[in-house]
């Protein structure tokens, strides 16, 4: 089995690598910047790093291409890699928000239609997006980010009813709050305010995330498709 797991380098995407790689897939280590890490990632759970800026839909092509032709069709894809901005609405630059779309809406629409080909031929095949709680209920301060997380659901609702005929699956999963790098921007005082808000009292892990992408790729999960699954310890209920 052949998975691709995006933004793999660190962080949430290590965690969904490892865990894939245990459950037996062969799984492609993709990344943008982090080439070092996602070697490591690669060597320790017998994957192969992939490259591609995602905001670049050549770079898109080029990479599926390239796996198209060393390992034939992708048995799982996991949209999950993805960048932040943080600030106030109005004083984000135009240039920084249109680059956060590329490659959280753009970059997750035209990797996922450059694989579906060799789904829909096969009949088969799983799609698991990352979305985040916060496009589910927004975030002041994030604007940008909410709604291009919220893209992202709506995007794995309308192709799990169109592609579902063909045989594959897509959903999404919507982290909560998780101690990752991309959270490391928050001081230790807004991280304990965010746990605080968390009914479970804790922040969460990648492997939590990770986990949940594991069950949706199974065959536990196979007549599963088209949901949200929220893992957020209950921040957002």
């Amino acid at each position: 089995m052949l998975a691709l797991v995006t933004g793999a380098s660190r962080g949430i995407g290590a965690a969904i690598a490892e865990r894939l790689a245990a459950d037996g897939y062969t799984v492609l280590v993709h990344y943008h910047n982090s080439s070092e890490s996602a070697n490591q990632i690669a060597q320790k759970i017998g994957g192969i790093p992939v490259h591609a800026d995602l905001g670049d839909f050549a770079q898109i092509d080029a990479m599926a291409e390239e796996i198209r032709l060393r390992f034939g069709k992708l048995d799982l894809l996991v949209n999950n890699a993805g960048i932040a901005l943080t600030g106030l609405y109005q004083d984000i630059p135009d240039e920084q928000a249109l680059r956060l779309f590329a490659v959280n809406v753009g970059g997750v629409m035209h990797t996922t239609k450059r694989f579906l080909p060799g789904m829909i031929r096969s009949h088969s095949g799983c799609i698991i997006n990352i979305s985040s709680v916060w496009g589910q209920c927004g975030a002041a301060c994030e604007v940008h980010y909410s709604a291009a997380k919220a893209a992202v659901i709506g995007f794995t609702k309308a192709l799990a009813q169109e592609v579902g005929p063909s045989g594959i699956r897509v959903n999404c999963v919507s982290p909560g709050v998780i101690d990752t790098e991309m959270n490391r921007m928050y001081d230790a005082e807004t991280m304990q305010a965010l746990a605080d808000q968390t009914p479970l009292g804790t922040i969460g892990k990648p492997q939590d995330i990770a986990d949940a992408v594991a069950f949706l790729a199974s065959d536990q999960a196979k007549f599963i498709t088209g949901q949200i699954i929220p893992v957020n310890g209950g921040f957002l209920i």
